[in-house]
C-alpha cells in the first residue's frame, strides 16, 4: 500500500472537525515553508532567466505532464534504498504542502491529487529478482522490476541489451520524457525539486562522447558498418530525452555489430604466458562505454547532446597497470563522503576531455551563468549514504525512511 494510501485511511478513521484539520495543515506548512520556499523560489527564477541549450527561449516543457524515469541497472537488490525513498519521499511532500498552500479544496481532493506524478522507476536486476518486502525498505520500489531482465556480465554486450530493455520498458510511459540510467552505487547530490528543474529545463540529452585514439579500441572489422570516424567513447551513465531514448531502444542495426565484434580484453594473466599475452592483443572494446555515443554519432544527433555525464565518478589513476582496481571508479566510504568532499564535487563548473582538448562548460548557454556538472555520483557504500541522508544532501532528513513500514 502506498503511502498516500496509507494517509487517506488514517484521516479516514478520524473525525477531525475542518478548523482543527486547516490548523494542524497552516502548522505544518509554516515549518515547512522556510526551507521550500527559497529553494523553490531559485529554481523558478533560473529557469525562467536562462536561456536553453539550443539558444532560444521559447522551448520549456510542461512540467505539470513530465516525468523523469529513473532506470536502475543493478546486480539484484538496491542497497542504497533508504537514500533514494528519501529522495522520493521528499518529492511527495513538497507537492503536498504546495498543493495545500496554493488551492483552498477539501483535504480529500488535496490527499488524492497530492502525488505529483513527477517520476517513474525501473530497474534490471538478475533474472527471477522480485523488489518486495522482503528485499527492499522502500515502497518505491515494490514490484519496479523488469520481467524479461538478462543476465549482465561486465564489458560484454549483455549490459547494453540490459540498458535497452529498461529503455523500452520506460517507453511505454507517454508521460516519460526524460530518462536517466543510474547503477546501484548512484547517489543523488541533490533535492528531487533541483534534479528535475535541471533536467526539464534542457531539450539535450547528457551524453559523455569524445573521440579516444589513444586505446585503439575500434575494431576495423565492423567496418563499414560503423565508419571509424563516428566512433566515440563515453561513460556509460547517460541521460537522454524522448526522442534519442526511442533511438538506443529500438536499434537493431549498430547493435548486432558491437555484439559481434566489440570484445572485451580479459585482464593479464602471467600464469598463462604468452596465450595471456595474446589476448592483450586483441581489440579491448568495452560495450557499453562506446554503443550510445557512437549510435547517436552516427545518427547526426551529436548537435543535440551535451557531451558529458551528469554523474562523477573518480576513476583510479593506475590505468596503465594491468591490476583489477584500473578499471573500476574509487569507492566512496563513510570517512570520505563528508560534506566538503561532496561540496567539492557540486562546485565543479567544467569538464576537460583531453584527448580532444575540449572544455565542457557546465551552463544553460554561453551567457548564462554556470551551474554544477554533476548530479549523482558512485560508488558510494551504505555508510556513505547514511552520511549523505543525515547530511540532508537529497533533503530535510527523516529518521523514518530507516525504519520503513512496508505495510
Amino acid at each position: 500500500m502506498t503511502a498516500k494510501k496509507r494517509f487517506v485511511n488514517v484521516a479516514s478513521r478520524r473525525h477531525i472537525s475542518p478548523f482543527v484539520m486547516k490548523f494542524l495543515i497552516l502548522l505544518l506548512i509554516l515549518l515547512c515553508f522556510v526551507v521550500f520556499f527559497g529553494l523553490f523560489s531559485q529554481f523558478r527564477l533560473q529557469s525562467a532567466s536562462s536561456p536553453t541549450d539550443f539558444g532560444f527561449d521559447e522551448f520549456r516543457l510542461e512540467s505539470d505532464r513530465v516525468k523523469i524515469a529513473f532506470l536502475f541497472l543493478v546486480r539484484d537488490n538496491l542497497p542504497l534504498d533508504f537514500l533514494w525513498h528519501n529522495f522520493f519521499k521528499v518529492c511527495l511532500d513538497i507537492a503536498f504542502f504546495l498543493l495545500v498552500f496554493t488551492v483552498n479544496v477539501s483535504i480529500q481532493t488535496i490527499l488524492h491529487d497530492a502525488d505529483p506524478e513527477k517520476f517513474t522507476i525501473y530497474i534490471h536486476s538478475k533474472p527471477g529478482f522480485v523488489f518486495d518486502a522482503s528485499s527492499t525498505r522502500s515502497v518505491f520500489f515494490y514490484n519496479r522490476q523488469l520481467e524479461n531482465s538478462v543476465e549482465v556480465g561486465w564489458g560484454k554486450p549483455t549490459m547494453i541489451k540490459a540498458e535497452k530493455l529498461l529503455f523500452k520498458a520506460a517507453l511505454d510511459d507517454p508521460h516519460n520524457h526524460i530518462f536517466v540510467l543510474l547503477s546501484d552505487s548512484c547517489v543523488p547530490l541533490y533535492s528531487f525539486s533541483y534534479i528535475y528543474t535541471y533536467l526539464v529545463s534542457s531539450p539535450r540529452s547528457f551524453v559523455d562522447s569524445f573521440i579516444d585514439a589513444e586505446e585503439e579500441r575500434y575494431n576495423p572489422e565492423m567496418s563499414p558498418d560503423i565508419p571509424e570516424d563516428k566512433w566515440r567513447k563515453g561513460s556509460q551513465w547517460i541521460t537522454l530525452v524522448r526522442r534519442h531514448a526511442e533511438v538506443v531502444a529500438y536499434d537493431v542495426v549498430v547493435f548486432p555489430i558491437f555484439n559481434k565484434h566489440c570484445k572485451r580484453r580479459p585482464l593479464l594473466d602471467m600464469s598463462k604466458g604468452n596465450d595471456s599475452l595474446k589476448e592483450q592483443q586483441q581489440h579491448n572494446c568495452i560495450p557499453d562505454e562506446h554503443y550510445v555515443p557512437t549510435l547517436l554519432a552516427m545518427r547526426g544527433f551529436e548537435d543535440e547532446l551535451v557531451r558529458r555525464t551528469l554523474t562523477y565518478s573518480l576513476w583510479n589513476q593506475s590505468t596503465e597497470t594491468m591490476n583489477t582496481q584500473a578499471w573500476h571508479p574509487v569507492t566512496f566510504g563513510y570517512a570520505n563522503a563528508s560534506k566538503k568532499n561532496i561540496q567539492d564535487i557540486k562546485d565543479i563548473d567544467h569538464v576537460y576531455f583531453k584527448p580532444e582538448n575540449r572544455t565542457e562548460w557546465c551552463s544553460h548557454g554561453p551567457k548564462s551563468s554556470s551551474r554544477p556538472c554533476y548530479l549523482f555520483a558512485r560508488k558510494f557504500t551504505r555508510g556513505a549514504a547514511m552520511r549523505l541522508l543525515t547530511n540532508g544532501v537529497v533533503g530535510p532528513y527523516d529518521p523514518n525512511t530507516l525504519f520503513l513500514d512496508p505495510k
